[in-house]
Protein backbone atom coordinates (compact mmCIF):
# COMPACT_ATOMS: atom_id res chain seq x y z
CA UNK A 1 0.00 0.00 0.00
CA UNK A 2 1.07 3.17 -1.08
CA UNK A 3 2.09 5.67 1.88
CA UNK A 4 1.58 9.44 1.79
CA UNK A 5 4.73 11.38 2.20
CA UNK A 6 5.02 13.00 5.63
CA UNK A 7 4.40 16.78 5.27
CA UNK A 8 6.80 19.16 6.33
CA UNK A 9 9.48 16.87 5.35
CA UNK A 10 12.89 19.35 4.21
CA UNK A 11 14.93 18.58 1.60
CA UNK A 12 18.35 17.21 1.90
CA UNK A 13 21.29 19.08 0.79
CA UNK A 14 24.61 18.35 -0.88
CA UNK A 15 27.70 18.64 1.61
CA UNK A 16 24.99 19.15 4.94
CA UNK A 17 24.01 16.57 7.59
CA UNK A 18 20.68 14.39 6.57
CA UNK A 19 17.95 16.62 7.82
CA UNK A 20 15.90 15.64 10.86
CA UNK A 21 12.19 16.48 10.79
CA UNK A 22 12.56 19.92 13.94
CA UNK A 23 9.35 20.32 15.92
CA UNK A 24 7.42 23.33 15.19
CA UNK A 25 8.22 26.23 17.82
CA UNK A 26 5.46 28.42 18.97
CA UNK A 27 5.89 32.21 18.11
CA UNK A 28 4.28 34.18 21.22
CA UNK A 29 2.11 37.07 19.22
CA UNK A 30 1.74 40.57 19.78
CA UNK A 31 -1.36 42.71 19.74
CA UNK A 32 -0.26 44.92 16.95
CA UNK A 33 1.47 41.70 15.09
CA UNK A 34 -0.24 38.49 15.77
CA UNK A 35 1.78 35.88 15.28
CA UNK A 36 4.94 37.92 15.32
CA UNK A 37 7.00 38.79 17.18
CA UNK A 38 7.98 42.59 18.28
CA UNK A 39 10.95 43.96 16.69
CA UNK A 40 13.66 44.36 19.33
CA UNK A 41 17.19 45.41 18.95
CA UNK A 42 18.47 43.49 21.55
CA UNK A 43 17.12 39.86 19.22
CA UNK A 44 18.66 41.82 15.78
CA UNK A 45 21.76 42.45 17.34
CA UNK A 46 21.83 38.68 18.17
CA UNK A 47 20.72 37.60 14.73
CA UNK A 48 23.62 39.66 13.61
CA UNK A 49 27.12 37.82 12.46
CA UNK A 50 29.65 37.31 10.38
CA UNK A 51 28.54 39.70 8.20
CA UNK A 52 28.85 42.45 10.12
CA UNK A 53 31.88 41.42 11.13
CA UNK A 54 33.10 40.87 7.70
CA UNK A 55 31.26 44.22 7.04
CA UNK A 56 33.15 46.23 9.56
CA UNK A 57 36.38 44.79 9.27
CA UNK A 58 36.66 46.15 5.80
CA UNK A 59 36.91 49.84 7.04
CA UNK A 60 40.72 48.84 8.60
CA UNK A 61 43.25 51.31 8.74
CA UNK A 62 44.15 50.82 5.55
CA UNK A 63 40.31 51.96 3.94
CA UNK A 64 40.35 54.58 7.02
CA UNK A 65 43.48 56.16 4.75
CA UNK A 66 41.79 55.62 1.42
CA UNK A 67 38.94 57.06 2.47
CA UNK A 68 40.44 59.81 4.09
CA UNK A 69 42.71 60.37 1.31
CA UNK A 70 39.92 60.51 -1.51
CA UNK A 71 37.91 62.96 1.03
CA UNK A 72 40.98 65.52 1.61
CA UNK A 73 42.31 65.45 -2.12
CA UNK A 74 38.43 66.16 -4.07
CA UNK A 75 36.22 66.95 -0.64
CA UNK A 76 32.90 65.58 -1.10
CA UNK A 77 33.47 64.49 -4.59
CA UNK A 78 33.52 61.54 -3.76
CA UNK A 79 30.63 60.55 -1.38
CA UNK A 80 28.06 58.94 -3.99
CA UNK A 81 30.60 55.98 -4.07
CA UNK A 82 29.64 54.95 -0.82
CA UNK A 83 25.74 53.69 -2.01
CA UNK A 84 27.08 53.16 -5.86
CA UNK A 85 29.48 49.87 -4.03
CA UNK A 86 27.14 48.96 -1.19
CA UNK A 87 24.92 46.57 -3.75
CA UNK A 88 27.69 45.17 -5.51
CA UNK A 89 30.09 44.29 -2.27
CA UNK A 90 26.62 43.04 -0.48
CA UNK A 91 25.95 40.67 -3.58
CA UNK A 92 29.58 39.24 -4.14
CA UNK A 93 29.72 38.59 -0.31
CA UNK A 94 26.55 37.15 0.03
CA UNK A 95 26.99 34.24 -2.79
CA UNK A 96 30.17 33.75 -0.62
CA UNK A 97 28.40 33.21 2.23
CA UNK A 98 25.72 31.20 0.52
CA UNK A 99 28.38 28.96 -0.64
CA UNK A 100 29.54 28.19 2.44
CA UNK A 101 26.32 27.67 3.89
CA UNK A 102 25.15 25.08 1.28
CA UNK A 103 28.35 23.35 1.21
CA UNK A 104 29.76 23.32 4.53
CA UNK A 105 33.33 24.36 3.01
CA UNK A 106 34.84 27.47 3.20
CA UNK A 107 35.35 29.19 -0.22
CA UNK A 108 39.34 27.57 -0.79
CA UNK A 109 37.61 24.15 0.28
CA UNK A 110 35.17 24.51 -2.16
CA UNK A 111 37.66 25.95 -4.83
CA UNK A 112 39.31 22.20 -3.97
CA UNK A 113 36.94 19.94 -4.54
CA UNK A 114 35.40 21.08 -7.74
CA UNK A 115 38.32 23.02 -9.68
CA UNK A 116 41.57 22.96 -10.98
CA UNK A 117 44.42 23.03 -8.25
CA UNK A 118 46.79 25.66 -10.14
CA UNK A 119 43.48 27.94 -10.02
CA UNK A 120 43.38 27.19 -5.92
CA UNK A 121 47.40 27.80 -5.91
CA UNK A 122 47.19 30.93 -8.07
CA UNK A 123 44.68 32.43 -5.49
CA UNK A 124 46.54 32.11 -2.59
CA UNK A 125 50.18 32.80 -4.48
CA UNK A 126 48.54 36.55 -5.13
CA UNK A 127 46.78 36.69 -1.41
CA UNK A 128 49.38 36.07 0.80
CA UNK A 129 51.62 38.79 -0.17
CA UNK A 130 48.52 40.92 -0.53
CA UNK A 131 47.30 39.72 3.48
CA UNK A 132 50.61 39.97 4.60
CA UNK A 133 51.05 43.73 3.74
CA UNK A 134 47.88 44.52 4.88
CA UNK A 135 48.25 43.41 8.29
CA UNK A 136 52.12 45.16 8.51
CA UNK A 137 50.45 48.49 6.77
CA UNK A 138 47.61 48.01 10.02
CA UNK A 139 49.82 47.40 12.73
CA UNK A 140 52.17 50.17 11.74
CA UNK A 141 48.66 52.69 11.54
CA UNK A 142 47.96 51.36 14.93
CA UNK A 143 51.27 52.24 16.49
CA UNK A 144 51.50 54.94 14.58
CA UNK A 145 48.32 56.25 16.40
CA UNK A 146 49.48 54.69 20.01
CA UNK A 147 52.58 56.96 19.68
CA UNK A 148 50.46 60.49 18.59
CA UNK A 149 48.36 59.81 21.64
CA UNK A 150 51.38 59.31 24.10
CA UNK A 151 54.53 61.17 22.10
CA UNK A 152 56.80 59.74 24.81
CA UNK A 153 56.32 56.02 23.36
CA UNK A 154 57.99 55.36 20.27
CA UNK A 155 55.61 54.25 17.62
CA UNK A 156 57.81 50.53 17.27
CA UNK A 157 57.04 49.57 20.71
CA UNK A 158 53.07 50.07 20.19
CA UNK A 159 53.39 48.13 17.34
CA UNK A 160 55.01 45.45 19.17
CA UNK A 161 52.37 45.70 21.99
CA UNK A 162 49.33 45.30 19.40
CA UNK A 163 50.87 42.34 18.09
CA UNK A 164 51.15 40.47 20.92
CA UNK A 165 47.83 41.11 22.14
CA UNK A 166 46.29 40.14 18.96
CA UNK A 167 48.39 36.67 19.01
CA UNK A 168 47.00 35.94 22.78
CA UNK A 169 43.38 37.35 21.73
CA UNK A 170 42.90 34.90 18.47
CA UNK A 171 44.80 31.80 20.07
CA UNK A 172 43.57 31.77 23.83
CA UNK A 173 39.70 33.21 23.34
CA UNK A 174 37.06 30.56 22.23
CA UNK A 175 35.16 30.91 19.19
CA UNK A 176 31.68 31.91 20.74
CA UNK A 177 33.88 34.24 22.83
CA UNK A 178 36.22 35.53 19.61
CA UNK A 179 33.26 36.07 17.91
CA UNK A 180 31.39 37.86 20.24
CA UNK A 181 34.66 40.28 20.88
CA UNK A 182 34.79 40.84 17.22
CA UNK A 183 31.25 42.24 17.55
CA UNK A 184 31.79 44.46 19.92
CA UNK A 185 34.52 45.59 17.99
CA UNK A 186 32.41 46.98 15.33
CA UNK A 187 30.89 49.17 17.80
CA UNK A 188 34.48 51.74 17.63
CA UNK A 189 33.99 52.26 14.04
CA UNK A 190 30.32 54.49 15.16
CA UNK A 191 32.53 57.14 16.40
CA UNK A 192 33.99 57.87 12.55
CA UNK A 193 29.49 58.62 12.92
CA UNK A 194 29.99 61.04 15.65
CA UNK A 195 32.73 63.14 13.99
CA UNK A 196 31.51 65.19 11.79
CA UNK A 197 28.92 66.20 14.07
CA UNK A 198 31.71 68.01 15.95
CA UNK A 199 32.45 70.56 12.81
CA UNK A 200 29.40 72.69 10.85
CA UNK A 201 28.47 71.43 7.51
CA UNK A 202 26.09 73.10 4.48
CA UNK A 203 24.24 69.68 4.71
CA UNK A 204 22.32 70.97 1.03
CA UNK A 205 26.16 70.23 -0.02
CA UNK A 206 26.58 67.28 1.03
CA UNK A 207 22.89 65.69 -0.29
CA UNK A 208 24.07 67.12 -3.54
CA UNK A 209 27.59 65.18 -3.35
CA UNK A 210 25.65 62.15 -1.97
CA UNK A 211 22.87 61.44 -4.81
CA UNK A 212 24.63 63.53 -7.76
CA UNK A 213 27.93 61.76 -8.94
CA UNK A 214 30.60 63.55 -10.23
CA UNK A 215 33.24 62.23 -12.46
CA UNK A 216 36.62 63.85 -13.44
CA UNK A 217 38.93 62.65 -16.17
CA UNK A 218 41.85 63.44 -14.82
CA UNK A 219 44.60 60.92 -13.37
CA UNK A 220 44.29 61.15 -9.76
CA UNK A 221 40.67 61.02 -9.30
CA UNK A 222 40.20 57.99 -10.96
CA UNK A 223 43.64 56.66 -9.07
CA UNK A 224 41.24 57.40 -5.81
CA UNK A 225 38.07 55.69 -7.29
CA UNK A 226 39.59 52.54 -8.26
CA UNK A 227 41.45 52.45 -4.37
CA UNK A 228 37.93 52.61 -3.19
CA UNK A 229 36.72 50.04 -5.39
CA UNK A 230 39.41 47.80 -4.46
CA UNK A 231 39.63 48.25 -0.98
CA UNK A 232 35.30 47.66 -0.40
CA UNK A 233 36.09 45.16 -2.35
CA UNK A 234 38.61 42.74 -1.29
CA UNK A 235 39.37 39.14 -1.73
CA UNK A 236 40.10 37.91 1.43
CA UNK A 237 36.69 39.56 2.81
CA UNK A 238 35.03 36.46 0.25
CA UNK A 239 36.86 33.87 2.11
CA UNK A 240 36.55 35.18 5.45
CA UNK A 241 32.34 35.38 4.85
CA UNK A 242 32.06 31.87 3.36
CA UNK A 243 34.42 30.03 6.33
CA UNK A 244 32.48 32.00 9.50
CA UNK A 245 29.44 30.96 7.37
CA UNK A 246 30.42 27.33 8.09
CA UNK A 247 31.69 28.08 11.77
CA UNK A 248 28.55 29.57 13.15
CA UNK A 249 26.21 26.38 11.55
CA UNK A 250 29.08 23.82 13.62
CA UNK A 251 28.31 26.16 17.08
CA UNK A 252 24.14 26.70 16.34
CA UNK A 253 22.61 25.12 19.44
CA UNK A 254 21.27 21.87 17.42
CA UNK A 255 21.79 21.06 14.28
CA UNK A 256 19.62 22.92 11.53
CA UNK A 257 19.63 22.27 7.38
CA UNK A 258 20.00 25.27 5.07
CA UNK A 259 16.19 26.03 4.08
CA UNK A 260 14.88 29.71 2.74
CA UNK A 261 14.61 30.81 6.17
CA UNK A 262 18.49 30.41 7.25
CA UNK A 263 19.37 32.06 3.55
CA UNK A 264 17.07 34.59 4.33
CA UNK A 265 18.63 35.43 7.70
CA UNK A 266 22.24 35.31 6.06
CA UNK A 267 21.11 37.74 3.61
CA UNK A 268 20.06 40.04 6.01
CA UNK A 269 22.86 39.56 8.32
CA UNK A 270 25.64 40.79 4.96
CA UNK A 271 23.33 43.46 3.83
CA UNK A 272 23.41 44.94 7.33
CA UNK A 273 27.05 44.67 7.83
CA UNK A 274 27.51 45.74 4.12
CA UNK A 275 25.80 48.88 5.20
CA UNK A 276 27.27 49.74 8.05
CA UNK A 277 30.96 49.30 6.68
CA UNK A 278 29.72 51.79 3.69
CA UNK A 279 27.84 54.17 6.09
CA UNK A 280 31.23 54.57 7.93
CA UNK A 281 33.21 54.80 4.69
CA UNK A 282 30.40 57.73 3.59
CA UNK A 283 31.12 59.33 7.25
CA UNK A 284 34.75 59.63 6.88
CA UNK A 285 34.53 61.03 3.73
CA UNK A 286 32.38 63.67 4.58
CA UNK A 287 34.77 64.47 7.78
CA UNK A 288 37.73 65.03 5.86
CA UNK A 289 36.36 66.14 2.84
CA UNK A 290 34.97 68.51 4.84
CA UNK A 291 37.56 69.90 7.40
CA UNK A 292 40.51 69.15 5.68
CA UNK A 293 40.34 69.55 1.97
CA UNK A 294 38.32 73.26 3.14
CA UNK A 295 41.43 73.95 5.26
CA UNK A 296 43.61 73.23 2.42
CA UNK A 297 45.31 70.08 3.28
CA UNK A 298 44.99 67.80 0.21
CA UNK A 299 47.60 65.14 0.88
CA UNK A 300 47.35 62.52 3.38
CA UNK A 301 49.26 59.49 2.87
CA UNK A 302 48.95 57.78 6.64
CA UNK A 303 45.35 57.43 8.72
CA UNK A 304 47.61 59.21 11.53
CA UNK A 305 48.12 61.93 9.27
CA UNK A 306 44.70 62.36 9.19
CA UNK A 307 43.97 62.23 12.77
CA UNK A 308 46.47 64.82 13.53
CA UNK A 309 45.28 67.38 10.86
CA UNK A 310 41.85 67.22 12.20
CA UNK A 311 43.31 68.37 15.53
CA UNK A 312 43.76 72.32 14.72
CA UNK A 313 40.27 72.30 12.60
CA UNK A 314 37.64 70.61 14.18
CA UNK A 315 39.41 70.40 17.92
CA UNK A 316 40.85 67.40 20.54
CA UNK A 317 37.41 65.17 20.69
CA UNK A 318 37.39 64.61 17.09
CA UNK A 319 41.38 64.02 16.74
CA UNK A 320 40.70 61.75 19.78
CA UNK A 321 37.73 59.96 18.61
CA UNK A 322 39.12 59.46 15.33
CA UNK A 323 42.00 57.90 16.42
CA UNK A 324 40.59 55.27 18.94
CA UNK A 325 38.06 54.27 16.12
CA UNK A 326 41.88 53.34 14.29
CA UNK A 327 43.15 51.52 16.99
CA UNK A 328 39.69 49.66 17.36
CA UNK A 329 39.44 48.53 13.73
CA UNK A 330 43.01 47.54 13.60
CA UNK A 331 41.96 45.15 16.31
CA UNK A 332 39.05 44.41 14.28
CA UNK A 333 40.64 44.08 10.86
CA UNK A 334 43.92 41.96 11.61
CA UNK A 335 42.09 38.88 13.10
CA UNK A 336 40.32 38.94 9.64
CA UNK A 337 43.22 39.20 7.83
CA UNK A 338 44.91 36.57 9.61
CA UNK A 339 42.60 34.22 9.75
CA UNK A 340 41.28 34.09 6.29
CA UNK A 341 44.79 33.59 5.40
CA UNK A 342 45.06 30.54 8.13
CA UNK A 343 41.86 29.02 6.72
CA UNK A 344 42.74 29.54 3.32
CA UNK A 345 46.46 27.25 3.66
CA UNK A 346 44.76 25.08 6.13
CA UNK A 347 41.85 23.99 4.13
CA UNK A 348 43.95 23.73 0.67
CA UNK A 349 46.75 21.20 2.41
CA UNK A 350 43.94 19.55 4.41
CA UNK A 351 45.62 20.54 8.10
CA UNK A 352 43.68 20.99 11.51
CA UNK A 353 42.19 24.15 11.36
CA UNK A 354 39.00 26.04 13.38
CA UNK A 355 38.85 29.10 15.72
CA UNK A 356 36.95 26.61 18.09
CA UNK A 357 39.61 24.75 18.61
CA UNK A 358 43.02 25.06 21.37
CA UNK A 359 45.98 25.63 19.93
CA UNK A 360 47.18 22.03 21.00
CA UNK A 361 44.32 21.00 18.53
CA UNK A 362 45.19 23.00 15.63
CA UNK A 363 48.91 23.77 15.94
CA UNK A 364 49.08 24.56 12.08
CA UNK A 365 46.32 26.74 11.95
CA UNK A 366 46.96 29.21 14.99
CA UNK A 367 51.09 28.76 13.78
CA UNK A 368 50.08 30.66 10.35
CA UNK A 369 48.11 33.51 12.20
CA UNK A 370 51.47 34.06 14.43
CA UNK A 371 53.66 33.86 11.46
CA UNK A 372 51.85 36.18 9.13
CA UNK A 373 51.47 38.78 12.03
CA UNK A 374 55.01 38.37 12.94
CA UNK A 375 56.43 38.73 9.34
CA UNK A 376 53.52 41.88 9.20
CA UNK A 377 55.31 43.35 12.11
CA UNK A 378 58.81 42.93 10.42
CA UNK A 379 57.73 44.59 7.22
CA UNK A 380 58.29 48.27 9.58
CA UNK A 381 61.77 47.20 9.85
CA UNK A 382 62.91 46.44 6.54
CA UNK A 383 62.25 49.83 4.63
CA UNK A 384 58.24 48.87 3.33
CA UNK A 385 56.71 51.80 4.60
CA UNK A 386 52.95 51.74 5.58
CA UNK A 387 51.95 54.09 2.00
CA UNK A 388 54.27 51.05 -0.11
CA UNK A 389 52.64 48.13 1.71
CA UNK A 390 48.83 49.35 0.97
CA UNK A 391 50.22 50.37 -2.83
CA UNK A 392 51.41 46.65 -3.41
CA UNK A 393 48.31 45.01 -1.64
CA UNK A 394 45.79 46.93 -3.61
CA UNK A 395 47.76 46.40 -6.77
CA UNK A 396 47.65 42.40 -5.74
CA UNK A 397 44.22 42.73 -4.65
CA UNK A 398 43.27 43.94 -7.77
CA UNK A 399 44.51 41.60 -9.75
CA UNK A 400 43.30 38.62 -7.89
CA UNK A 401 39.44 40.13 -7.56
CA UNK A 402 38.22 39.91 -11.10
CA UNK A 403 39.59 36.48 -11.04
CA UNK A 404 38.28 35.65 -8.08
CA UNK A 405 34.67 36.87 -8.48
CA UNK A 406 34.30 35.53 -11.75
CA UNK A 407 34.70 32.25 -9.81
CA UNK A 408 32.60 32.87 -7.21
CA UNK A 409 29.96 33.86 -9.84
CA UNK A 410 30.66 30.35 -11.59
CA UNK A 411 29.90 28.53 -8.17
CA UNK A 412 26.70 30.18 -7.36
CA UNK A 413 25.46 29.40 -10.15
CA UNK A 414 26.36 25.66 -10.83
CA UNK A 415 23.61 23.52 -9.51
CA UNK A 416 25.78 20.34 -8.68
CA UNK A 417 27.59 22.69 -5.71
CA UNK A 418 24.61 24.86 -4.91
CA UNK A 419 21.52 22.30 -5.64
CA UNK A 420 18.19 24.73 -5.60
CA UNK A 421 20.36 27.54 -3.79
CA UNK A 422 21.81 28.55 -7.05
CA UNK A 423 21.85 32.21 -7.81
CA UNK A 424 19.05 34.64 -9.00
CA UNK A 425 18.96 36.99 -11.53
CA UNK A 426 19.70 40.20 -8.78
CA UNK A 427 22.75 38.64 -7.86
CA UNK A 428 24.11 37.80 -11.18
CA UNK A 429 23.39 40.88 -12.92
CA UNK A 430 25.21 42.83 -9.54
CA UNK A 431 27.56 40.35 -9.41
CA UNK A 432 28.62 40.86 -13.16
CA UNK A 433 28.75 44.76 -12.67
CA UNK A 434 31.02 43.89 -9.86
CA UNK A 435 33.18 42.01 -12.16
CA UNK A 436 33.26 44.39 -14.85
CA UNK A 437 34.11 47.28 -12.52
CA UNK A 438 36.71 45.25 -10.59
CA UNK A 439 38.49 44.47 -14.39
CA UNK A 440 38.39 47.93 -15.26
CA UNK A 441 39.83 49.17 -12.24
CA UNK A 442 42.46 46.70 -11.86
CA UNK A 443 43.20 47.38 -15.71
CA UNK A 444 43.36 51.38 -14.65
CA UNK A 445 45.22 50.37 -11.48
CA UNK A 446 48.47 48.62 -13.62
CA UNK A 447 48.09 51.26 -16.23
CA UNK A 448 48.86 54.37 -13.47
CA UNK A 449 51.58 51.79 -11.67
CA UNK A 450 53.39 51.23 -14.97
CA UNK A 451 52.58 53.92 -17.47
Amino acid sequence: MHKPKPEGKHRYIPGYLKPMPQPAQHIPSSPSNPGRKPFSIRRLWRKLGPGLVTGASDDDPSGIATYSQAGASFGLATLWTAWITYPLMASIQEICARIGLVTSRGLTGTLKAYYPKPVLYIMILFSFPAIIMNIGANIAAMGAVGQMVFPRVDASYFSVLFTVILLVFIIYLPYRRFASVLKYLCMALLVYILVPFLYTHDWSDVARAAFIPEFRFDRDFIAVLVAILGTTISPYLFFWQATMEVEEMKHKERKVIVDKRIIGAMNRDVNIGMLFSNIIMFFIILTTGSVLYQAGIHDIKTVDEAALALKPLAGNMAYLLFAIGIIGTGLLAIPVLSGSLSYMICETFDLELGLDKKFSEARPFYSIIAVSLLIGLTLNYVGITPVQGLIYSAMLYGVTAPILIAIILHIGNNKKVMGEFTNGCFSNTLGILALLLMTAAAVLLLYFEFF
